[in-house]
C-alpha cells in the first residue's frame, strides 16, 4: 500500500445510509473520505468528527459528484494526499414521485445527472486508479427501482436502470483486472430521517425487524469489500423479511 493507509470513498454520504457505511469501513480499518454537497458541509464534517472521535479515521470533502473536474481532482488530491482508494461506493439516492405526465425536462435531467452521470463518474475515475494496483472494490447503491419502474417514478427508475447497466458494464471489464464491482439493490423503506419524520408506524416496524436498519446495510457493503474472488457477488439485493418481492 505503498506506506499509506487505504481510503473508502464514500460518494453519497448522508445522515442515515451513508453515515453507516463510513462507520462500518472505518471500524474495518480505512480511512473514509466523505463526499456531500456544500450545501451539507457542516453535516459532513460533523460525521467526519463523529468517526473520528471513537478513534478512527475520516476526512470531510464536500463537492458535487455531477461535475467532472470536480470528481477527477477529489480522486487526485485523496490519491496524493490521503491514500489509496482501496473501496469506493456510490450511494446518491435522487428519489422524486412525479408523475410521468407532470415531469419536467429539467427534473428528468437532474435525477439522472445525481442517480446515474454521477455514477458513472465515480466508477470511471475509481476504475482509472484500481486497475494500476490490480486491486480495489467499487459498490453502487441500488433500489427497487433498478429492476422495475413503479407508479410516479418514471425518472429515479430510469436513472436506477441506467446505473444498473453501468456497474454490469463495469464489472465486466474489471473483475479480469482483480477488481471487485457489485452493485445492491435495497429493497425497501431504509430507517432514515425522511421514513421517521414521514411515517407514522416506523416504530413499529423497527420493533418487528420490517425496515432495513442502516447498520446492517453498511455489514453487508463490508462484506462484499472482503469476498474472495472465487466466489465475487455483483447483485446484492437486502430487504426485511416482511417486504413483498
Amino acid at each position: 500500500m505503498d506506506g499509506k493507509t487505504g481510503v473508502c470513498l464514500i460518494i453519497g454520504a448522508g445522515d442515515d445510509t451513508g453515515a453507516a457505511l463510513a462507520r462500518a469501513f472505518a471500524q474495518d480499518g480505512l480511512i473514509t473520505c466523505l463526499v456531500r454537497r456544500e450545501r451539507h458541509a457542516d453535516a459532513l464534517e460533523n460525521l467526519a468528527q463523529s468517526i473520528r472521535d471513537t478513534g478512527h479515521q475520516a476526512l470531510a470533502f464536500p463537492a458535487d459528484a455531477r461535475d467532472e473536474e470536480a470528481m477527477i481532482a477529489l480522486f487526485d488530491k485523496i490519491e496524493a494526499e490521503v491514500g489509496p482508494i482501496e473501496v469506493a461506493v456510490f450511494n446518491i439516492g435522487a428519489n422524486v414521485m412525479f408523475k410521468a405526465t407532470e415531469t419536467t425536462a429539467r427534473v428528468y435531467r437532474k435525477v439522472w445527472e445525481m442517480a446515474c452521470f454521477a455514477g458513472f463518474l465515480m466508477g470511471r475515475e475509481a476504475a482509472k486508479r484500481m486497475q494500476e494496483r490490480k486491486r480495489g472494490t467499487i459498490i453502487f447503491t441500488g433500489a427497487t427501482a433498478s429492476v422495475r419502474g413503479g407508479k410516479m417514478f418514471s425518472a429515479f427508475a430510469s436513472a436506477k436502470h441506467a446505473l444498473r447497466a453501468f456497474a454490469q458494464s463495469l464489472a465486466r471489464e474489471m473483475g479480469p483486472q482483480n477488481i471487485h464491482v457489485a452493485h445492491t439493490i435495497i429493497d425497501g423503506a431504509i430507517d432514515s430521517n425522511f421514513i421517521r419524520e414521514n411515517f407514522p408506524h416506523v416504530d413499529d416496524l423497527r420493533a418487528n425487524d420490517g425496515i432495513l436498519n442502516p447498520d446492517h446495510i453498511a455489514q453487508n457493503y463490508v462484506m462484499l469489500h472482503h469476498q474472495p474472488r472465487s466466489a465475487w457477488t455483483h447483485e446484492l439485493d437486502l430487504r426485511p423479511w416482511s417486504e413483498k418481492w
